[in-house]
């Protein structure tokens, strides 16, 4: 199968699992209902659940063991995207090419649809892992440091590292907390998280981390050069608003070509991270390499 074929495939199987997993839109809370959908089945790349599921393969487990956790990193990850264009945070009136969920209903609407995806991603999670064949103890290990992942000392913290230092100039180390937080937790969440429900031993575990918290960096390092070489079209949000928030990003701080070289580099070591896999980190080396010259 084409590396097209491939990312397709495995997207369309995630937004297969999604569609089950998500209530249908009736009943009184039809509108709520109607959100969730609305933002989580919008597209997107899919990068999180393809982790999943691509480090699940490697480890030897079944898709079906890795479904429920993969759809559950990508409703925290819509839970979060739907908050993060709320006015009170980066007021953004664009998603995946269209109007984010806030502008398509309304903020209270939009704030409860991303309340009710992070409560729906820790129900699927926990309940469809274990149902689907995985070792309970295995389920609930992925499904902490899902938690941890998305929370204070992950994903949330560096949203609010990211709000406090709007219209500031902040040192590059603090950029990359912020990141590593925002971006990064959720990523290594995901590739350790498909290990662990495959019952990998340690140090494919450790592996995945390591390749993750270096993906999670280049991949941000590319999207804030995309804020400013990319177009609203493309990117399904607008363009430079990362500028227009007066946002300390890689490319203020290293500029364009130096920013170009670090997210090269990190692409190149998270590679090298994964010769434990062997043969079957084909695809994962190619779609890392390959990161480098998405254009969305």
């Amino acid at each position: 199968m084409k590396y097209s074929e491939r990312i397709e495939d495995i997207a369309k199987r995630v937004n297969e699992a999604l569609n089950r997993f998500l209530p249908t839109a009736e009943g009184p809370q039809k509108r709520l209902f109607e959100a969730m959908r609305y933002s989580a089945m919008a597209g997107g790349k899919r990068v999180r659940p393809m982790l999943v599921l691509e480090f699940c393969r490697m480890c030897g487990g079944k898709e079906e063991q890795a479904l429920p956790f993969a759809c559950a990193v990508e409703m925290i990850h819509t839970y979060s995207l739907i908050h993060d264009d709320l006015p009170c945070m980066d007021d953004d009136d664009f998603r995946r090419g269209r109007p984010s969920c806030h502008v398509q209903y309304d903020e209270a609407t939009a704030l409860l649809a991303g309340d009710a995806l992070l409560s729906l991603a820790f129900e699927t999670g926990l309940c469809n892992n274990m149902q689907s064949g995985v070792l309970a103890q295995n389920a609930l290990r992925a499904m902490g440091l899902l938690a941890k992942a998305s929370g204070g000392q992950g994903m949330v913290g560096g949203q609010m590292i990211d709000l406090l230092s709007e219209g500031q100039h902040i040192p590059l180390e603090l950029l990359e907390t912020m990141h590593r937080g925002k971006t990064g937790a959720m990523i290594r969440a995901a590739a350790a998280g498909g290990c662990i429900l495959a019952g990998a031993d340690e140090t494919r575990v450790q592996a995945a981390d390591a390749y993750a918290a270096k993906l999670g960096l280049a991949f941000q390092i590319v999207d804030d050069i995309l804020d400013v070489t990319g177009n609203s079209q493309t990117l399904g949000k607008p363009a430079g608003s990362d500028v227009g928030n007066r946002k300390s990003t890689y490319v203020t701080h290293l500029g364009l070509e130096e920013a170009r070289r670090l997210a090269g580099r990190l692409s190149q070591e998270a590679v090298d991270c994964l010769r434990v896999f062997g043969e079957e980190r084909a695809f994962l080396s190619d779609f890392t390499l390959r990161l480098l010259n998405r254009d969305h």
